[in-house]
């Protein structure tokens, strides 16, 4: 396998073309804005024009979408994947989507030759854009073997989670219910350090070597003390989706999930007030109503 094509080139998958390209394959991208698509080229990249010339041109599609209608209409739709791609290609969805929406478009796929694996990804935007993503992979083991050099350019880890559609966004679903409450819970935390007037970098010392010491609760802490709320590559709505994903799937399933729903309102707030922030803003909002901000330095009060 020698080429490899993108489609969705933000901020998780310009990392993925990224090291794709570092990897020597030969790496065909799209995506709507002309922005990215320049940055693209900058990398070494193939800009194409539509879906069908990344088809056309690819043996393995990445698709790195935002939601499952734009991951239905790329593959499925008039002149995506489906029909461009040459037979035996293999289309990995990266997208995070409902886990009913990847079976659906498993089975819209099954005669066409075509090989589908369902491998969302975790790592955020450091993952991506470093090689080092993890992926929870559902496909068979011919579509797998085929794909692995590629899933090895831009993954660290690469868990085989299923073998249908489906199974890997169901992983991703239960993870992400644990990821937004572990961000929900240490913002909390970085408002209350705020109001008690201890500095920013003594809560970080702290929790990354404790027991609660982990990627996202560090992470979330050097973004939040150094006061980087938006332009990290972390966009507020995309965990918004993903927990409104994974409520969904509790409520279908009959589980209670109230930690999970406790961070969904905390998103909720974030994204209201903040729009075009990124995950951390949602510390703000509850920074706002105690009159207390969390710096690197020490807690500055607001009122």
């Amino acid at each position: 396998m020698t080429s490899v094509g993108v489609i969705g080139l933000g901020d998780m998958g310009s990392g993925l073309a990224r090291n794709l390209i570092a990897h020597g394959f030969e790496t065909w991208g799209i995506d709507l804005l002309a922005h990215r698509q320049s940055a693209f080229v900058d990398m070494g990249g193939h800009a194409a024009t539509d879906v069908a010339q990344v088809g056309r041109n690819a043996e393995a599609v990445f698709v790195m979408v935002m939601k499952g209608t734009e991951a239905q209409e790329v593959i499925l739709g008039t002149g995506g994947l489906a029909e461009t791609m040459a037979p035996g290609g293999i289309i990995l969805l990266t997208a995070t989507i409902k886990p009913a929406e990847a079976r659906a478009i498993g089975v819209a796929l099954d005669g066409t030759g075509l090989h589908l694996i369902d491998s969302p990804v975790s790592g955020g935007f450091p993952g991506a854009q470093g090689g080092t993503l993890t992926m929870m992979a559902a496909g068979s083991d011919a579509a797998l073997a085929q794909a692995r050099p590629v899933m090895e350019a831009v993954s660290a880890s690469i868990h085989r989670v299923g073998d249908t559609p489906g199974d890997g966004q169901t992983v991703k679903a239960c993870l992400q219910s644990l990821i937004g409450a572990q961000f929900s819970a240490t913002f909390e935390a970085a408002a209350l350090a705020a109001k008690a007037g201890v500095p920013g970098q003594v809560i970080l010392d702290v929790f990354s070597t404790s027991s609660a010491g982990c990627g996202v609760v560090n992470n979330a802490l050097e973004k939040i003390i150094d006061r980087q709320f938006d332009g990290t590559g972390s966009h507020i709505n995309t965990m918004h989706k993903d927990l409104t994903i994974s409520m969904a799937l509790g409520e279908e399933l009959g589980v209670p999930l109230h930690t999970a729903a406790s961070a969904m309102q905390v998103f909720h707030a974030g994204r209201t007030r903040y729009p075009d922030g990124d995950n951390w803003a949602c510390t703000r909002v509850i920074e706002d109503i105690v009159g207390a901000e969390l710096h690197r330095n020490g807690a500055r009060m607001t009122r």
